[in-house]
């Protein structure tokens, strides 16, 4: 079974398979830990949020339609509960000591600041409106940071595919905001 790939591997954890599970999870968890703690601070959450993920994937791991890549669905399950984590943290905000003092102060990271801004009304209406492939893009490449080359190899689509959906996603959403 080592020579399955990861869609493959997929498919048989869908169908409650625990041996295709556990080389999915050998295979895919090292790395998006890494991702996670590139994204998280706090390594412990990170963990958790590993383990999350894989218990999606064994829930969901059915719904698995293979187009794009296992890695991507992976990908996208872990950063869905990153953003969900994030938001659970913006409601209620952490005490952290502040250097020099002895009082506790709260204290958001960028990211968190980043995530849970509040987006005005029309961009979120705008977002919304487009088409799946174009906010995957956007998703890949603005939210998640990716490079072109990272996204494109994620959503199984060639370089020049991603700049061009990067570019009709910003042009829609300059229309939709003007």
């Amino acid at each position: 079974m080592v020579d399955v790939d990861d869609g493959e591997l997929l498919r048989l954890v869908g169908t409650g398979d625990r041996r295709a599970f556990e080389l999915l999870y050998a295979r895919n968890a090292p790395w998006l830990l890494l991702r996670l703690r590139r994204r998280c601070r706090d390594p412990e959450l990170a963990r958790e949020l590993l383990q999350e993920t894989f218990l999606t994937v064994w829930r969901a791991a059915a719904s698995y339609r293979g187009d794009g890549t296992a890695v991507g669905w992976l990908w996208s399950i872990a950063s869905g509960r990153l953003i969900d984590a994030r938001r659970r943290a913006s409601v209620r905000p952490q005490l952290v000591n502040s250097p020099g003092e002895g009082t506790l102060t709260w204290s958001p990271s960028a990211e968190d600041e980043a995530l849970t801004h509040e987006y005005d009304a029309g961009l979120e209406r705008a977002l919304r409106q487009l088409p799946p492939e174009l906010w995957t893009v956007l998703q890949a490449t603005v939210l998640d940071g990716r490079t072109v080359r990272e996204a494109a190899t994620l959503l199984g689509v060639p370089e020049g595919t991603v700049k061009s959906r990067a570019m009709r996603a910003r042009q829609r959403l300059r229309a939709a905001l003007s």
